[in-house]
C-alpha cells in the first residue's frame, strides 16, 4: 500500500473552522485526521503542502517511521504549526491502518481498557444564582465533573475587542465558586479554566480567597512557557493543576510531568503530534500517577481520535466535550460527518468500527467555505494587551 494523495479541507463547520485532512492510498483505503491549531489553519495547510511532497509513495502502515521522517526532515524541528500538521497526518495514518486490518484504532494501541469514556461539562453565567442552577442541572443529568467559567469571562464571540481586568474577576469568581460548592456539596468534581490570563500572584490570590476544597482543579491559570513559574505557583496553593493543552511535543510536556507541576494532563491529540506522541506522554504520566484529561474543543475527528486514546490508556480521568446541556456548541455537523461518535448522556461508548469510526462528506466539504476568524482581542483598561 502506498500514499497517493493528501487533501486538506479548512472549512467552517457550525460555529468554527475545522481543518480536516484526508490521506488516500492506492488500495482505495483512506484516513481522516484533524489539526488542532485553531485560528491559524491556513498556516498548517502550508506545512501540509510541504509534507505532501515527502509522503506521496510512502507506506502508510509505517506510522512511527513517518512521524520521525516528518519531524526530522527540516533543520527547524518541532513547533506548534509543524506538530499540528503532523498530528493530522498521524491520526489519518492510524485510521488507514485500522481500516486495513479491520480493527478499531485502540486495538493498534494495545486494546481498550474501558467500555465507555466519561466526559466533563463546561458552564458559566452572569450571576452566581444562574451558575448554581446550571451546575445543579448538569448534576441531575449525571455530569459529575464540571468546569466553571470565571466571573466576567467574555462569552460573546461576535465582538472582537473587550476590556478584561484580572482583578475585576478574581474576587467575584472566588466568592461565586465558594457558593457553588456550598450549594452542590462535596460530591461533584468542580474546576475552572482561566485560559492563561493570570499572573502567578493573581492565580495564587484566587486560590487563597476560596475555602479549602472549593476547587478540584485549576486549568491553565498562567502561560506554560516557563515551568518555573508554575513551580512557584505550586508552592503558593494546594489546588491541583490541569495543564497541557498548549503542549506541542513530549519534550514540552516532560518538565511538567517530572517536576510534579501538573496533576491532570490536558493533552491535545491534534496539536501534540497524534497518537504516536500522545501514547508516549501518557506512559510518562502513568509512571508519575497523572491522569489524562484531554483537551477536545474541535470536531468529530478529534473527538473520535481522543476516544480511542482514552480507551487504550490506564490513566484517564475525563474528556472535554462541547455538547453538554449548558454549552451545546455546534461542532458536530451530521451532514459533513454522517458517521461520528454519538454520546450516551455524559459519556461516549467505546466504538467497535474499524479505524476511527468517522465518515466525511467530501462533496459537502468542497462546497463549504473557510471563514477568517480571530480570537477575541482582550485588553486591560489601560490599553495593554491581555491573553485570550
Amino acid at each position: 500500500m502506498k500514499i497517493t494523495d493528501i487533501k486538506t479541507y479548512p472549512i467552517w463547520v457550525g460555529s468554527r473552522n475545522q481543518l480536516i485532512v484526508k490521506i488516500e492510498t492506492d488500495e482505495g483505503i483512506y484516513g481522516l485526521g484533524e489539526s488542532g491549531l485553531s485560528g491559524r489553519e491556513l498556516a498548517v495547510v502550508g506545512v501540509l503542502k510541504h509534507y505532501r511532497e515527502i509522503l506521496i509513495g510512502q507506506n502508510p502502515m509505517k506510522i512511527g517511521f513517518i512521524w520521525q521522517l516528518l519531524y526530522r526532515s527540516q533543520y527547524f524541528e518541532g513547533g506548534r504549526v509543524l506538530t499540528a500538521a503532523m498530528a493530522a497526518i498521524d491520526l489519518a495514518l492510524h485510521d488507514i491502518k485500522g481500516k486495513a486490518l479491520g480493527v478499531p484504532v485502540y486495538e493498534l494501541l494495545g486494546g481498550k481498557q474501558r467500555d465507555f469514556i466519561p466526559c466533563f461539562a463546561t458552564t458559566g453565567s452572569d450571576s452566581v444564582e444562574q451558575l448554581i442552577e446550571n451546575c445543579k442541572l448538569l448534576i441531575s443529568k449525571n455530569w459529575n465533573v464540571i468546569r466553571m467559567s470565571p466571573a466576567y469571562r467574555r462569552t460573546d464571540l461576535t465582538t472582537t475587542d473587550q476590556v478584561w481586568e484580572p482583578w475585576d474577576s478574581i474576587g467575584v469568581t472566588a466568592d461565586w465558586f465558594a457558593q457553588v460548592r456550598a450549594a452542590v456539596g462535596s460530591g461533584p468534581v468542580l474546576g475552572t479554566d482561566y485560559h492563561h490570563r493570570l499572573s502567578v500572584a493573581e492565580a495564587a490570590s484566587l486560590c487563597q480567597r476560596m475555602p479549602k476544597g472549593t476547587l478540584d482543579f485549576l486549568e491553565e491559570p498562567i502561560r506554560d512557557e516557563t515551568p518555573e513559574a508554575y513551580e512557584q505557583l505550586r508552592r503558593m496553593t494546594d489546588v491541583p493543576f490541569a495543564i497541557g493543552e498548549e503542549f506541542s511535543s513530549k519534550w514540552q510536556a516532560l518538565p511538567f510531568i517530572e517536576r510534579g507541576i501538573t496533576n491532570y494532563m490536558r493533552l491535545d491529540i491534534c496539536n501534540i503530534g497524534g497518537f504516536t506522541e500522545s501514547m508516549k506522554v501518557a506512559g510518562w504520566c502513568e509512571a508519575h500517577y497523572i491522569d489524562l484529561m484531554p483537551h477536545n474543543p474541535l470536531g468529530p475527528v478529534c473527538t473520535a481520535a481522543t476516544i480511542h486514546l482514552c480507551a487504550a490508556v490506564a490513566n484517564f480521568f475525563s474528556l472535554e466535550v462541547r455538547y453538554s446541556p449548558t454549552e451545546n456548541l455546534n461542532f458536530y455537523d451530521d451532514v459533513m460527518f454522517p458517521v461520528q461518535p454519538k454520546p450516551d448522556g455524559s459519556r461516549f461508548p467505546v466504538p467497535d468500527a474499524p479505524g476511527l469510526g468517522v465518515e466525511f462528506n467530501e462533496e459537502a466539504a468542497k462546497e463549504a467555505s473557510f471563514k477568517f476568524w480571530e480570537a477575541p482581542k482582550l485588553y486591560r483598561a489601560d490599553g495593554s494587551v491581555q491573553n485570550w
